[in-house]
């Protein structure tokens, strides 16, 4: 194996250890949203906590694989009939940034939450379609370079 298999290969693992640490992320949001709304400070706070957690982790996500030297400018490079699919992952992460921020922004008093059943509806949506997302990643990683980054351990 040369250098450049063994440096791809290290970033590979940095790669899988994020992608489990972004899936335990999503995980702790679905379990803040779980919590009883009745307890609406507790409730809200948990959530805030969870979500400021989450926007970190997948901001991390964003420079791992957009960043210089990232992993869709390499597959792009490598596999450029999956640049549409890349692409596609790209506005995604812009959308679900700024969508990230924003339900902070409203949990922080930026903006009204107003109904929590329908602010956790919402916020329960954008994991299933953060979920989506990383499926589609890793599918994408096993077309370009036939490896599973999975993301469980």
């Amino acid at each position: 194996m040369g250098f450049v298999d063994l440096e791809f290969s290290d970033y590979l693992k940095r790669v899988r250890a994020h992608r489990a640490e972004l899936r335990d992320s999503v995980a702790a949001v679905d379990e803040a949203l779980a919590a009883p709304v009745a307890r609406q400070d507790a409730w809200l706070d948990r959530v805030r906590t969870a979500l400021g957690e989450l926007a970190h982790d997948f901001r991390v996500h964003i420079d791992l694989t957009e960043g210089e030297g990232g992993l869709y400018a390499d597959v792009r490079r490598t596999s450029p009939r999956l640049s549409g699919q890349v692409r596609r992952l790209t506005d995604e992460h812009m959308r679900y940034a700024a969508h990230l921020d924003s339900l902070l922004a409203r949990l922080d008093g930026a903006g009204p939450v107003g109904d929590l059943l329908a602010f956790r509806e919402e916020v329960t949506a954008l994991m299933g379609q953060l979920v989506r997302h990383r499926q589609a990643g890793a599918d994408v990683v096993f077309e370009a370079y036939e490896v599973d980054i999975g993301g469980s351990e």
